[in-house]
């Protein structure tokens, strides 16, 4: 009689609008006064950021102009891990960033925690890096969207394929 409605909880990253990004962040650094004669520059190499700088303080400058940039490609900056800033060859600093994409087992079961307090009747259910929720009433699948989006998650997520 009354057939399921669903939809998917995925967190991805669209690579053409972080290599845009990365383009538009190089080009306003080859500009800006305060980088003139530095070695300054960012790189995407695989799922990975690179920023290579003269100096910490420049290094902070570069990570702003980039998040900037991200920011206004609608790039979610919650979806980047920073590592560690390391020496670099010829006096510079590099730091890495990692791209994350996919959930993750740990947010897979805070989201899932998310959704069994909600006390909305839907079923979820974890598949590879993604999670599906299931449900008789889409009113109960808009409800789950809302407490998802309220939540305080260290990723961004989507959703995808509702029906």
């Amino acid at each position: 009689m009354s057939k399921e409605s669903s939809f998917d909880i995925v967190s991805k990253i669209d690579m053409s609008e972080v290599t845009n990004a990365v383009t538009m962040a190089t080009k306003e650094i080859q500009n800006r006064y305060d980088f003139k004669g530095s070695k300054s520059s960012i790189a995407l190499e695989n799922e990975e950021l690179v920023l290579v700088s003269d100096d910490e303080y420049k290094l902070e400058q570069l990570k702003d102009v980039l998040i900037t940039k991200l920011i206004k490609r609608e790039v979610s900056i919650k979806n980047l891990d920073y590592g560690k800033i390391e020496g670099a060859s010829g006096g510079t600093v590099r730091q890495r960033a990692k791209l994350i994409q996919g959930i993750d087992k740990e947010q897979a079961k805070k989201i899932n925690t998310i959704i069994k307090n909600s006390g909305v009747k839907v079923k979820s259910q974890i598949q590879d890096d993604q999670i599906r929720v299931t449900g008789k009433k889409r009113d109960d699948l808009q409800a789950i969207i809302a407490a998802i989006r309220g939540a305080d998650l260290s990723i961004d997520v989507q959703f995808i394929n509702y029906r």
